[in-house]
């Protein structure tokens, strides 16, 4: 090599072991933010009693949804920082975090132990879990986009879902045991800490496998990585990118918190079915979401994000209300469980697609924080939004099937988002801001 020519950047050795590290975390990070949704009723009535039932879910929706909008502020501070340290690295330290906010939800005396310091201590570990999760997503999606092989990017960034899936299933399926084994007045006085105690206990294993990631070659071969400030610079001046990845982002994670963190409320509060019938049809979407998404991210290699987006997006505006309507008219364990494959379809296609696109149109030299900060705004104000939004609107409207409108328009920011990137033929046009 003539003394001119730039160093040979190491390769990845494994990709297939680069996955598995890199998602493993993704998988507890996931497993340990959604049992907060599972066990919503149980919660409530530890940290938030109230002698109205809907009143006691709503504030247990509604910390669920304040620790979500801690999202955004950790892909701005965590995005920088993976930006300009490293992918590896930034994966370590998001893990550490959201290590911190299960286990103080784990050990949290009830309400009637130690009294309003109760709900206060949770919404701390809940703010923490929302803080890390902000990036994690982003972090493990560009993580993989990076290492992935050319003209299957959206294939490999699919997996950072499929790896969600993967927590879903066996949060139900622990989920299921406890009920078929517990009384539940046991599962909800005590039982429900169980789940968190299992992510407590193999926290430890899941950072050995962080600490053996290795970095990406593309940002190994980048000459010169941003600073905090022109982080936050580009990231402004993309402000545009960042609303639209926001928007494309919105159905999936208002259409993934439906099929999963509501599909137990929704089917044990409103439509009275058994535990057990609800915590199945979650197991079972839960699998269903793990199949469609590299489904999606390898079709959107071979025809295009543009087409998937558009055809995923407008089936679930049409048909969110019809399906919804034929659950609630006569619910039964067959019928919730066909409407909710109809959504795992939808959601796993376009979200393994959508994390394809995502990366591809925000700026390189900030791709952590852009893509990042969109995903969270998405989560934060909206896809987390949804029990609580689904809740509010059964209660207003009387309707056990208005959730259905939420659906629609998450639907609808899709199609606008996807029209409004992909405008010609050609993506939106990426601002530089930092230097080269």
């Amino acid at each position: 090599m003539s003394p001119s020519a730039a160093p040979e950047v190491p390769q990845i050795k494994s990709r297939l072991g680069a996955i598995l590290r890199a998602t493993s975390g993704n998988f507890l990070e996931q497993f340990d933010f959604f049992l907060f949704g599972f066990y919503a009723s149980a919660i409530a009535k530890a940290f938030f009693p109230s002698e109205n039932e809907t009143a006691a879910l709503l504030n247990t929706f509604g910390v669920f949804w304040l620790g979500a909008l801690m999202r955004p502020v950790g892909a701005i501070v965590l995005g920088a920082y993976i930006d300009q340290i490293g992918r590896r690295k930034g994966l370590i330290v998001t893990l550490a975090i959201m290590a911190a906010g299960t286990v103080t939800i784990a050990i949290c005396p009830t309400y009637a132990s130690i009294g309003v310091a109760a709900p206060a201590i949770v919404l701390v570990g809940r703010l923490l879990q929302g803080f890390s999760a902000g990036v994690e997503l982003g972090g493990v999606s560009v993580y993989l986009s990076e290492i992935s092989t050319p003209g299957n990017r959206g294939f490999y960034t699919s997996f950072q879902s499929s790896s969600q899936q993967v927590a879903i299933f066996v949060a139900a399926l622990i989920g299921y045991f406890l009920s078929e084994a517990m009384p539940p007045d046991v599962v909800a006085d005590w039982g429900w800490r169980i789940p968190f105690f299992i992510g407590c206990m193999i926290i430890p294993f899941i950072f050995f496998l962080r600490r053996t990631l290795e970095e990406t070659p593309e940002f190994l071969a980048m000459k010169k990585h941003p600073t905090a400030s022109e982080v936050f610079a580009s990231a402004l001046a993309n402000w545009r990118i960042v609303v639209l990845g926001m928007m494309l982002a919105v159905m999936t994670t208002v259409t993934f918190y439906f099929v999963t963190v509501y599909t137990p409320t929704f089917g044990k509060n409103v439509l009275k079915l058994s535990t057990q019938d609800s915590l199945l049809v979650t197991l079972m979407v839960a699998f269903t979401n793990f199949f469609w998404n590299p489904v999606g991210g390898a079709v959107s290699d071979r025809i295009g994000r543009k087409p998937v987006l558009l055809t995923i997006a407008g089936l679930s505006l049409l048909t969110a209300y019809p399906m919804l309507s034929w659950l609630v008219a006569g619910p039964s364990f067959g019928k919730m469980l066909l409407v909710e494959l109809v959504f795992s379809f939808y959601f796993g296609v376009y979200s393994g697609t959508m994390l394809g696109a995502l990366v591809e149109v925000v700026p390189p030299h900030v791709r952590t924080t852009c893509f990042s900060l969109a995903f969270a705004l998405a989560a934060g104000l909206f896809g987390t939004f949804t029990p609580f939004a689904a809740t509010w609107l059964i209660d207003h409207t009387g309707s056990r099937a208005s959730p259905a409108y939420w659906l629609m328009c998450a639907a609808a920011s899709g199609v606008i988002a996807t029209l409004a990137i992909y405008r010609g033929g050609k993506t939106i046009e990426i601002r530089e801001a930092a230097p080269a």
